[in-house]
């Protein structure tokens, strides 16, 4: 007659096992939730101080800024709890007239998203300065959009003026290569960096086409924050 076989304990090896793999999942995911709460407000708080510094590179002249964002029926109102938009930024001299109004844009680049700042003026109906935000481009290459000042030149008056109708703009920007500019609302890519400077001209192109007609349908608005 055979003997019947011992039942395998509740408690082997591999149920043991299991309890605290799942003990361990259960502790790394508590910290990490935590670890996101601690650190979004310092997070938070850089970004926005790099944005600031920021302001006042693309918008010379600016001493002084408002928060505004673009709403999503096509209009402006002041940044306040709540208002749901795109934030943009007034900036203003010293006797408080409005210089010009930061614009952030985002485009895909050769590796990642390219984010940037650019400042638009009323008084010329132009871009008069970008600057890069964040990009992970080929370092030598694509990077140069940060630095390399031919390119940046092509920033310091670039055509953003609005169709007859106010309601776009009256030419798209776009990027050429390299040497071939002919036009006040081109960018002339930068020489081996041909999709980074493809990635700058879409997201100030894109960013520009919602925001210059609200920024010239609010000059008032714009004019008022002191």
């Amino acid at each position: 007659m055979s003997t019947p076989s011992p039942s395998i304990p509740a408690s082997a090896p591999g149920a043991r096992l299991i309890r605290t793999l799942g003990l361990v999942a259960a502790v790394s995911g508590l910290l990490v939730v935590l670890t996101d709460r601690i650190t979004a407000p310092y997070i938070a708080a850089n970004r926005r101080a790099a944005v600031e510094q920021a302001v006042s590179r693309v918008l010379p002249g600016a001493v002084r800024r408002a928060d505004f964002v673009l709403t999503p029926d096509g209009g402006l109102a002041p940044a306040s709890a709540g208002t749901k938009g795109q934030a943009v930024y007034a900036g203003y001299d010293a006797s408080g007239r409005l210089v010009g109004v930061a614009v952030q844009g985002a485009a895909r680049g050769y590796q990642d998203l390219v984010r940037v700042l650019f400042g638009y003026s009323p008084a010329c109906h132009c871009v008069v300065g970008m600057t890069v935000l964040q990009m992970a481009e080929t370092p030598g290459l694509g990077d140069r959009a940060k630095s390399d000042p031919a390119f940046l030149a092509n920033f310091r008056a670039l055509d953003a003026s609005l169709n007859e109708k106010g309601s776009a703009l009256a030419h798209a920007i776009q990027t050429v290569k390299h040497g071939s500019k002919s036009s006040p609302w081109q960018i002339d890519a930068m020489s081996g960096a041909t999709i980074t400077s493809k990635a700058v001209g879409r997201a100030i192109d894109a960013s520009a086409e919602r925001a210059v007609p609200a920024i010239e349908h609010h000059l008032d608005l714009l004019g008022g924050a002191r």
